[in-house]
C-alpha cells in the first residue's frame, strides 16, 4: 500500500525505493495475476487496493460462511440452472464504499460468468432506495455470496458515511479528519480505504510506516524528548509524531525537532495556545475529547488534523440490501 499525501513513509535515502525502482511495476504485475477478472483487478488497483488481498478476503469470508459445507437453504430451494439479476440497494442515505469489493466476493462464488451494471461509485452520496450495483448470474451463487458481500459493503459504507460527517464539520478550516490503527484485524486496508472515500485521510498503515511516540514510550525512555531522540537516532529518515499532554512537553519536542505533534486531551483553549506556541514549526493533531459537536471548535484553532479512532472502531453500518428481481414471464 502506497502512502497518501498525508502519510509520509520512509524516503529513498533511508532505504526505501528510488524513482527508478521497478517494485511498483512488479507489484502491479503480481496483483494482476490474481483470479479476479482483469478489469475488476485494475479497478481495485486504481482505487489503491491490492486485488490479491481482496480476493483472499473474499475467499476467507465465503469459506467462513460455508464452513466446509454448502448453502443448504439455497441448494434446496433454487434449481441449479436458474439465473437471476439482483440489485444491491441502499436502504438509507449515506456514502457508499466497497462496491468493487462486493463485486469481487460475488465473482469468487460465481461458477459461471456474470454481468454487472454499476450505478454508483465509491465515495458517492446515495439515497434510500437507490440501486448501487446490479449483478446477473446463477441464482444460487448470488444468494450464497449475499451475506459476505453485504457484510463488507455495509461496514465500509458506514465508515465512509461517518467520515463524511466529520469532513463536513471541518469544512472551511484547514483541518482534516484522520483515522488511527483501531481497525478490524485483517481489514485495515479496506477500512482505511473507506475513510478516504468519506473524505478523511489516513494515518500510518502499520507500525513500520512512521513513528508515534506515546505515553508508554515516554515512560520507558525517561522523557518525551529522550523518546523522540531515540527514534530519530535509530530511524533518521522516518517521520516522527510525538504525543504530548502539556505545553511544557510541547516545548521540549518542538526544540527537539518533531515533525508532527499529537495534542492529547487538550481543551480548545489549550489547543489555541499550542498552535500559537508552535507557530508553524510542526504539524499539530488533536486527539481525545473530540465529538462531531465540538469538531469545528477544535479545527478553528488552527490544528492540521483531528484524530478520530471511532471512524473505524465504532461507526454503525450503512444499511444496504440485496434484492432479487422477480422473474418476468
Amino acid at each position: 500500500m502506497s502512502a497518501t499525501p498525508d502519510l509520509p513513509l520512509v524516503d529513498a535515502d533511508s532505504g526505501g525505493c528510488g524513482d527508478d525502482c521497478g517494485c511498483a511495476h512488479e507489484a502491479a504485475e503480481d496483483a494482476m495475476e490474481c483470479g479476479l477478472d482483469p478489469s475488476l483487478a485494475q479497478l481495485l488497483l486504481d482505487a489503491g487496493l491490492d486485488p490479491v488481498e481482496i480476493e483472499d478476503i473474499a475467499h476467507l469470508a465465503i469459506a467462513e460462511d460455508l464452513d466446509g459445507g454448502v448453502d443448504v437453504t439455497t441448494v434446496a430451494t433454487i434449481p441449479e440452472e436458474a439465473v437471476a439479476t439482483a440489485d444491491f440497494t441502499a436502504r438509507e442515505a449515506g456514502v457508499v464504499a466497497g462496491l468493487r469489493i462486493a463485486e469481487a466476493i460475488v465473482s469468487v462464488v460465481a461458477s459461471d460468468e456474470f454481468e454487472v451494471e454499476r450505478h454508483a461509485e465509491d465515495g458517492d452520496r446515495v439515497e434510500a432506495g437507490q440501486q448501487l450495483l446490479s449483478v446477473t448470474t446463477r441464482t444460487r451463487d448470488l444468494l450464497t455470496a449475499e451475506r459476505s458481500a453485504l457484510n463488507l459493503l455495509c461496514r465500509l459504507s458506514g465508515i465512509a458515511t461517518a467520515t463524511r460527517a466529520w469532513a463536513l464539520a471541518l469544512d472551511g478550516t484547514k483541518a482534516k479528519v484522520r483515522d488511527t490503527r483501531k481497525t478490524t484485524p485483517g481489514l485495515r486496508s479496506l477500512e482505511k480505504y473507506a475513510v478516504r472515500m468519506g473524505g478523511g485521510v489516513n494515518h500510518r498503515m502499520s507500525l513500520s510506516d512512521a513513528a508515534l511516540v506515546k505515553d508508554n514510550h515516554v515512560v520507558a525512555a525517561g522523557g518525551v524528548a529522550e523518546a523522540f531522540q531515540a527514534v530519530r537516532d535509530h530511524f533518521p529518515g522516518l517521520a516522527i509524531e510525538v504525543e504530548v499532554d502539556t505545553l511544557h512537553q510541547l516545548r521540549e519536542v518542538l526544540d527537539a525537532g518533531a515533525d508532527l505533534i499529537l495534542l492529547d486531551n487538550f481543551t480548545p483553549g489549550e489547543t489555541e495556545e499550542a498552535v500559537a506556541l508552535t507557530d508553524g514549526r510542526a504539524l499539530l493533531e488533536s486527539s481525545g475529547r473530540l465529538t462531531l459537536e465540538n469538531a469545528a471548535t477544535y479545527a478553528k484553532t488552527g490544528v492540521d488534523y483531528l484524530a478520530v479512532g471511532a471512524l473505524t472502531h465504532s461507526s454503525p453500518i450503512l444499511d444496504i440490501g440485496l434484492d432479487l428481481r422477480e422473474a418476468t414471464a
